[in-house]
Formats: C-alpha cells, structure tokens, sequence
C-alpha cells in the first residue's frame, strides 16, 4: 500500500458531499500502489512520475477522475467524457457504495490500465485545436504585444483554456471584460484554475 498525504487525511476529515465514497475509492487507489498528493485542491494520484486519477465530490455523486482516460480500454462502457470540451481525461461516477463495491473489480481494473500507460510513458494524441481566438483577444493581443507573449508562452491547454472562457461568452462586452479580468494571470503564466 502507498503511503498516504497528511492533506488528504485532513481534506476528507471535513464533512463534505459523497465523503465516504471518496474515502473508499482512496482505499482502492493507495492498495493499488499509487502515490497521493494534494493538487487543484482535489486528491490527486500518481504513478511512474504522472497524474494517474483522481478523487471527487460532485453534485450528484462521487467521481473518479483518469487523466488520459481516453487510453483506457472500456469495454464496460462505464467512463464518461466530464464535458464537452474535455479530449483526454474520462470519469466514472458512483451514487454510492453499494455501487463502488459493485464495481471495484473493474476499477482496479482501469486503475491498473492508467498506471501501466504511465509506466509505458504512453500520451494522448491531441489535434491542434482548430478553433478561432475570438476577435476581442485578438484585439487585444495586437494592442498589448506583452499580453501577446505571454498569451503565447502559456501551455496548449492553458491557452485552450481562456479561449474556451473568452470565446463562451455571448456578448462582446462580456468578453472584453473576460479578457481584461484574466490578463494579470496571463501575464503572470496562469492558467483560468491556477492560483
């Protein structure tokens, strides 16, 4: 068994949404060898150097979350795509511990997959995103050629990011104001969840 993060003993010590469904999927995921840290305020699990999966409480269950998911072989059918935008990561969700003990056999399963695609040092192969920079950013990046090297300098999927944020909004005020909110984290080489 891997040895368990002080943090994450006192993060489901709190009372909090699906709580003891999160404290039996950690069970499984430390038997299985993983390391455990604290990242994005969430519990996170490791392996051969990778984020391997992590813990969560949603509104409506509790979530196991794979980082490249979408490696993982589902003949099940039981990972789900978290959102529309998501291109690696999968998930499955648990209304409750009759369900996750139903299901351990196969999430150590998965489990097993994910830690063994990390050994192998295998990468999910994304597509250059082939969306548009809303016209705003693009403005905005022309009048501020710093806002532009940062912009550039950040990570594909932190530009993807505040694209996706920027590019959601309806209305061209809302993403001016968008812009204008997040370009001190730009410029600081953050992404929209970095603190």
């Amino acid at each position: 068994m891997a040895q368990s993060d002080p943090r994450i003993e006192r993060y489901l010590a709190k009372d909090r949404p699906w709580r003891d469904e999160m404290v039996a999927l950690r069970a499984i995921l430390l038997s299985e060898g993983l390391g455990e840290t604290l990242k994005w305020r969430s519990p996170c699990y490791t392996a051969h150097g990778g984020n391997v999966a992590m813990i969560a409480g949603l509104k409506d269950a509790a979530a196991l979350s794979f980082f490249k998911g979408v490696l993982i072989r589902d003949d099940a059918g039981r990972l789900e795509l978290p959102g529309p935008n998501s291109r690696s990561a999968r998930f499955m969700k648990f209304a409750g511990m009759a369900e996750i003990a139903s299901a351990e056999a196969l999430i150590r399963t998965y489990i097993r997959q994910a830690v063994e695609n990390e050994r192998l040092g295998r990468k999910v192969d994304l597509p250059k995103d082939d969306f548009d920079y809303p016209e705003e950013l693009v403005a905005a990046m022309a009048a501020d050629p710093v806002l532009a090297e940062a912009f550039a300098a950040l990570t594909p999927g932190r530009q993807r990011g505040w694209v996706l944020h920027f590019a959601g909004a309806k209305q061209a005020a809302t993403r001016h104001s968008r812009i204008a909110k997040a370009t001190p984290k730009i410029l600081a080489g953050k992404g929209m969840h970095d603190r």
